[in-house]
């Protein structure tokens, strides 16, 4: 009786050299906060807009969701916003284009800043003043 030889897979895969495996490194974990969300939606949004799938009005309630609402600030606040900047009042006021009394006000507490000054100040408030230079 002849005897044949049966190879195992072992024994196949141990005649080829083995490859290492290479190990991806682990992704890293993004932390996506309210901005993120917000601007990955309205980016989808945008691009159903542009396709013809989303109308005129929802893209302008997805405007209106993004838009970051605009704390009050105080005259403590304000003051110190200046300070950091390192300019003095009149200049302070010529960044936000108001006048050297407003600015007084603002930080002694006479006047609150509303509107359009509002923004700005929290825009330097974030970004600094080079971001509305």
């Amino acid at each position: 009786m002849a005897v044949t030889k049966i190879k195992s897979r072992n024994a196949t895969a141990s005649a080829k050299p083995r490859q290492k495996s290479v190990r991806k490194a682990p992704r890293p974990i993004v932390r996506v906060g309210k901005r993120g969300i917000l601007a990955a939606v309205h980016e989808s949004i945008r691009d159903l807009h542009e396709a013809g799938v989303v109308g005129v009005e929802t893209m302008r309630e997805f405007d209106e969701l993004c838009i970051e609402p605009v704390e009050p600030l105080g005259p403590r606040q304000i003051s110190a916003l200046r300070r950091r900047e390192m300019v003095s009042q009149p200049v302070f006021a010529r960044y936000l284009n108001v006048s050297k009394s407003s600015v007084s006000q603002w930080e002694t507490g006479a006047k609150r800043p509303d509107g359009a000054a509002l923004k700005l100040l929290s825009l330097v408030l974030r970004k600094g003043l080079k971001a509305i230079a």
